[in-house]
């Protein structure tokens, strides 16, 4: 079955949230477009959707959404677990996330979990930069760069 997607706007675009009765299966990106479907939203997507607007409009720093189950490695999951604990407004750089998740050596490997995590901004990939700038998003660098500004992140 196909999952029930509403869209979210931000100052960067249109953001999506699909996900089925069990929870949210994904946050979509700007750059990955698509059409709202018809119909009664499951609750958790209703509120998820809510919960991003709320982010964005500066009125929200946790989020309290129902993730779906998916199918991912232990590395993954770790790495998304250590992502879940960076406090909002705050940045780890992807050596520490590598230590965090007891694979120091691993910066590039974090990388590749942060582009596979399927929850952007409620997994808050966005608070993981370069050791010497930004470093890289799924999203693209301006859409990083807002997040993280919304949140007041120092990047120096």
């Amino acid at each position: 079955m196909k999952p029930f997607r509403m869209n979210v706007n931000s100052p960067v675009g249109v953001w999506g949230v699909e996900g089925d009765d069990q929870g949210v299966t994904r946050i979509c990106l700007p750059h990955e477009r698509g059409r709202a479907s018809a119909g009664t939203p499951p609750r958790c997507v209703r509120d998820a959707a809510k919960q991003l607007e709320q982010f964005f409009a500066g009125k929200r720093r946790d989020f309290d959404v129902r993730l779906s189950p998916v199918v991912a490695t232990k590395f993954q999951h770790d790495v998304w677990h250590a992502l879940e604990r960076i406090p909002y407004g705050q940045v780890r750089t992807y050596t520490q996330i590598a230590s965090a998740v007891k694979r120091p050596r691993a910066m590039r490997a974090v990388g590749n979990a942060n582009h596979a995590n399927p929850w952007p901004v409620i997994v808050p990939c966005h608070r993981v930069v370069a050791m010497d700038g930004i470093g890289g998003y799924g999203g693209g660098e301006p859409v990083k760069r807002f997040l993280l500004e919304l949140e007041g992140a120092k990047l120096d």
